[in-house]
């Protein structure tokens, strides 16, 4: 447990660290992963649940009753549920997005997955894709690399990469930047 306690901390990756081990224990660490993220998906499409989620001015009693309707409706069920459903209860609704987060953290190291965040100028083709995360994956030293490639065409060219707390910045503008930073010094 201590060495999950160093991927996640506070109050929401106690939460995250106690539902993983139970998961595991039970081998439905995937399936919980999974309901966790269809939960996460509701929570980011409806303002209506985030308020639920977030406010405190709705009791643990009718907090628990509306989850229960919603959880059965989209179909979640078994360990998931419950733990929402007990996050609830103990007044802690308002940080289940982190407990989920710290959740995915966890199965990222038991599976050797890596998660980069990716801004290219243009959208990159398979061969660059699978280039790209070969090139992680030996960087970051993980089995995979799970990579989120979002588009931005103020970048000009070239990649920004984040990858855990590490960030390579090779964008074009970023070099034009500095090469501006530079000739003001000069001149």
């Amino acid at each position: 447990m201590a060495k999950e306690e160093t991927i996640v901390s506070g109050m929401a990756g106690r939460y995250a660290s106690a539902l993983h081990a139970l998961a595991a224990e039970s081998g439905a660490t995937a399936a919980v992963g999974a309901a966790l993220s269809s939960f996460q998906k509701l929570i980011d499409e409806s303002a209506d649940l985030q308020r639920l989620v977030k406010s405190p001015v709705f009791s643990a009693e009718d907090q628990t009753k509306a989850l229960s309707a919603i959880l059965d409706k989209a179909g979640i069920s078994g360990v998931a549920a419950n733990f929402i459903k007990l996050v609830a209860s103990k007044r802690r609704l308002f940080a289940i997005s982190d407990m989920i987060a710290g959740y995915r953290k966890l199965e990222d190291v038991a599976n050797g997955v890596t998660r980069a965040e990716v801004t290219a100028a243009s959208p990159l083709n398979d061969q660059q894709m699978q280039a790209l995360r070969d090139q992680l994956a030996a960087v970051a030293g993980a089995k995979s690399v799970d990579v989120d490639v979002k588009i931005d065409p103020a970048i000009i060219g070239g990649l920004v990469v984040k990858v855990g707390s590490r960030m390579v910045d090779s964008s074009l503008k970023t070099k034009l930047n500095a090469i501006r930073t530079r000739m003001k010094e000069v001149g």
